[in-house]
Parts: structure tokens; sequence; C-alpha cells
């Protein structure tokens, strides 16, 4: 179209067609009115409305991490763009393609303390690659060129800040067509780095392997490579759903959500090889000389202590490894950890599963064992941050082909229903299951909403404890009696049929393989509530002395103070889950 006859608004959604997008999550609202126009009048994309920005940022983001592709989300001026900062942040630290946009006031009234002002541009450059403000039709349409690709070439965030009244300006020039796509090509290691990491694996009698996200499309390689090393096989909680499927060296998972013999084999193996993992959490890491394998080198070294750095991809970097390496033959440092983790398995994981048909109020255990057993085979997961991630770390089995994400690495509450309207709503075809707890449901209950609006076939599974259980073991562990962390119930099935969804409450233990098989097997939305123990607390792996001491402290502070009752139920809900020596 000529120049002068297509708005700025247009021409916008033009190059977001032709990036691929069908659509963007977003509240409609004042200066985003030119753009919400010109998707009603152009074929091929819709508006996704949603009852909050955060939302709308959380569903893109979710969207962008299942496909790969460009997801797009947007936000008024002022109130409405800041909105997306929570779901942006979880966005760009997973890595996600999401480009937001944040419509702003008048271009004339920048700077003036107008109405609704913010400074967009500057308030989302901590959580995105690129942040821009357009401020003459002339930037159009290179600048969201740039912002697409840097969001599509870097994964993570571009934020393009477009006053109102500049989108309902003529365009200044054509728009032309571009291709645009993530990169595809693989990072290929030095020959210098593999000689130095395969004669380091030569050297070491034992090796232990921990892997992360990065190991994607890596799994028969990384397998191999246990062979070859006799090497357990270890993962932090974004790298179990590519890793611990068909894998005869698995040892569990480290870090506060860990389990098995993981933390074991990752410091007792002479040499531990990091896989693709940015696993933040140091405590549970090693501080002495490792070998580390990331196709991005600014995370080579930044957890512990690295001697043996390959700046490459997991699955180009073993390819090139392989031949170099002497097969060892010695099992019993594998067999040892392998030992140890199906020992831990049994007595800690499912301590809950076992005889809980009576207990009242319901093992949240097992009602997560129960649910990964009815899930369909590709069945996606998304989970609330909190002790759902606890539950879905340890009894959701992935095999290949599931997914499952939460906010692994922001850690925000409230991510769970909104990353299932983005993977539903990208996903029509598959089955979508929200893990959610109560309080982050209650932070973005309007979202039912949305769900019921757009008619999404997803299935939600709130863990109604009543209670705030990761904060209360936090208080715990730190020695403080938990407090302001229970709440009076709620009845959320009654709240999802007032909003027009099909519901299933659970209290009986007895009803809960039913129920859930009802519940999954309903068309549309549908919630399934389950009333579960709020005394169900999950311990890690390896717990210090002073963790051990700060709880003994708190059980007593709780005694002294009248809550003996409380701290029998806690005791006989975590006796087993207590690490042995």
């Amino acid at each position: 179209m000529a120049p002068g006859r297509q708005t700025i608004a247009e021409q916008f959604v033009e190059v977001l067609r032709q990036a691929g997008v069908d659509h963007i999550y977003g509240l409609v609202g004042d200066s985003l009115n030119p753009i919400v126009d010109a998707v009603r009048r152009s074929p091929g994309i819709e508006w996704v409305h949603v009852h909050n920005e955060e939302a709308a940022a959380f569903a893109a983001g979710a969207e962008a991490q299942l496909t790969g592709r460009l997801a797009v989300c947007a936000g008024s001026s002022g109130p409405g763009n800041t909105h997306l900062i929570q779901g942006l942040y979880d966005a760009h630290r997973n890595g996600a393609p999401v480009l937001a946009l944040a419509s702003h006031i008048p271009a004339a009234q920048i700077g003036t303390g107008f109405f609704q002002e913010t400074h967009p541009d500057r308030l989302f450059a901590e959580c995105s690659h690129y942040s821009e403000l357009i401020s003459s039709p002339r930037q159009l349409p290179r600048v969201l060129r740039i912002a697409i690709q840097t969001a599509l070439g870097h994964g993570g965030v571009s934020v393009v800040a477009l006053p109102g009244d500049l989108a309902a300006m003529p365009a200044a020039q054509s728009t032309g067509t571009s291709t645009l796509a993530a990169p595809q090509g693989a990072v290929v290691p030095s020959d210098e780095q593999v000689r130095a990491l395969a004669d380091a694996l030569n050297a070491a009698e034992t090796v232990t392997l921990f892997c992360g996200a990065g190991v994607r499309g890596a799994h028969a390689e990384v397998m191999e490579l246990a062979g070859t090393l006799l090497s357990p096989v270890g993962h932090a909680l974004g790298g179990k759903e590519w890793i611990q499927f068909d894998n005869p060296y698995d040892v569990g998972m480290s870090g506060l959500l860990g389990y098995g013999a993981c933390y074991d084999a990752t410091h007792e193996a002479d040499l531990l090889v990091l896989l693709g993992t940015d696993f933040p959490y140091d405590a549970f890491l090693p501080q002495r000389a490792t070998a580390q394998v990331d196709r991005d080198a600014a995370k080579l070294g930044r957890r512990t202590l690295v001697s043996w750095p390959v700046h490459g991809d997991v699955r180009a970097t073993i390819a090139k490894l392989l031949p170099l390496l002497e097969p060892k033959r010695d099992r019993a440092f594998l067999d040892n950890m392998l030992r140890r983790h199906a020992q831990t398995l049994e007595k800690v994981v499912a301590a809950y599963t076992r005889n809980v048909e009576k207990h009242v109020p319901v093992h949240p255990e097992y009602v997560a064992a129960v649910l990964d057993e009815l899930a369909a085979d590709d069945a996606i997961f998304t989970v609330d941050t909190g002790m759902n991630n606890v539950w879905a770390a340890r009894y959701l089995t992935p095999n290949g082909r599931r997914r499952v994400i939460g906010s692994w690495r922001h850690g925000t509450m409230a991510n769970a229903l909104p990353q299932a309207i983005g993977a539903q709503r990208s996903h029509p075809g598959r089955q979508v299951i929200s893990l959610s707890g109560d309080g982050g449901l209650s932070m973005l209950l309007g979202e039912l909403l949305t769900v019921r609006l757009h008619r999404l076939p997803l299935k939600l599974v709130v863990m109604n404890n009543a209670s705030l259980g990761m904060v209360k073991l936090e208080m715990l562990v730190e020695g403080m009696p938990d407090h302001e962390t229970d709440h009076p119930p709620h009845d959320f099935a009654a709240i999802a049929r007032a909003a027009g969804l099909d519901a299933i409450r659970i209290e009986d233990p007895a009803a809960v393989r039913d129920g859930l098989a009802d519940g999954l097997s309903r068309p549309g939305p549908v919630l399934i509530e389950v009333v579960t123990d709020p005394n169900a607390l999950s311990m890690p792996p390896s717990i210090t002395a002073d963790q051990v001491k700060g709880f003994a402290l708190a059980a007593s502070k709780l005694v002294v103070e009248g809550g003996v009752g409380r701290m029998i139920d806690l005791a006989r809900s975590n006796l087993r889950n207590i690490p042995r020596p």
C-alpha cells in the first residue's frame, strides 16, 4: 500500500502478520484503540481479550516457550502497560521471544506530567533485550522489525512504546516485506575447549552430569555420554522434561525442590559437568573445579568454579567429545548412586501416595501422583510457584511429549492460569492442565472469566490448602513460627460456577481418582478443586545443621505458644520426608 493510505497502526499489524503472529493478548483501551481497530480490520489476526494485562504477558510468554515463535501482548498507556511487567520479567528470564506493545500518551504530551504518563522505554529496560520509543512515523516499520528480530535472535522480550495518536497517523513509507525468524544454527565449540574437557573426563575416576533446559534435543547424546562415562545424570527443574525420561542413569533433581541422590552425586564425583544449565542455587553446587557446557558464553562460570568451560550447544559438543573419550569400566560409583536414589524415592517421594484413602485433608502428593497417571501422554502442564512446584517436580512424569512450564526462574505467584490460557490458545488440540495453588489462583482470579469468554477447554486443578505452604516452610526453616501464612478456606468451585465454568470440589481422598478422571474427561473448561493438607511440607534432599536447628526452634516456639496440636500434625505429615543420614 502506498504511503499515506495506510496508518501506522495498520502498518504495525501488517509487520506482525509477516512475522507469523496470528493473535495479540491484551486489554483494549484508549491509546491502544488504533491498534485494536487495525486488528479488527485485518484478516488472519485477532485480539485475545484478558482481564489483566499481567495475564496477557504470561499467556504470551507461555505460547512463545511452547512454540518457539514470536508471541505478542499489549497494554494501554500508564497503568495498562505497567501491569505487563510481571509477565514480561518471567518471559525474559525464560528466554521466550515476546514482543510487548506498550502504548503511550499523546506524543506532544510526553515529558509534561500528563495523565497516566510513564516512560515505558525506561520502565521495561531491565526485563527486555530491546525497549524503544517510537516518536516519528518514519521509524516504522524498521524499529518494529528490529524489535521482533531482537526478541527472536536473543530469546527474550522486546518492547515498543507507541503513542496512541501517532498510531493513528498515516504511514510515512511503504511496509515492504521481510522474513523474520528465530536462529536455527548450532553453536559448535572449539576443538581446543573440547579437547581440554575430554582430557579432564578421561583423568577423572568418577563423573556426574547435571542437566538443564539446554539439553533439549540432545537426550540421545547425553545418554550415550553417560553410558561412556558410567555417569549418574541429575537435573535442574528446567531440565526435567528433557532428560528424565528413558534415562537409566537418573538420580533425580537438586535444589530446594529436589529429591533423590542428585545432591550426593554432584558432590561426591571427581568431576561435575554442567550441561546447558544456569542453575542459580549455588549452595547446592560444589564450589570446586567443574566443567560447563553452554551455548551462552555469559553463563559460563557464574554459579561455581569452572576449570573446563565449553562454549557450544550440548548436542554439538557431545558429538565432538565422544570420539575423544576413553570408556570407563568401573560401575561402582554409578550403581551406588542409583541405589541411594531408589532408596530415597521409596522413603520420600512415595511417602504420601500409599495408604492415603482415609487421610483428611487430602495429601497433595497423592493428588499429583493420580493426576500424573490420568493426564494425557502429550499433556501440557502449567504450574504455580510454591508447593505446587514441589509436587510437579516430584510426581509429574515426563516422557518426551509432555510439557511442564512454570515460573522457574522469576518465581512469581499467579503464573499457572494465565500460562495455561496461552498454552491452550496456541495448542487447541492438546490437553492443558493448570496446577494452581489457592494463593496463586486468587491473585488473578478474574482470568477465570477469560477462560469462559474464549471457551478454552483447559482443566484447572486447584490445590486448596488455605495456606501459603512454601512461605510457611521458609519461616520454619529460618526458626520463625509461621505467621500470616494461613487464611480462611474458600470454595473455588463455587466461584468458578458463578463465573460460568464447570467445577468439581473434592474433599474425600477416596474421591480423588474418580473426581480427577471425571473432570479431565468433561468437555470445555473445568475447575477441579481438591482440599489438601496445609501441613504437607517438603524438605529438600540435603539440609544443613542450621536449617534443622531453625526448624526445631520454630517447633519449640509453636509448642510454647500453644500450637502443640499443629506441630503434632506437622510432624506426622513430614516424618518420613526428613532426610536420614
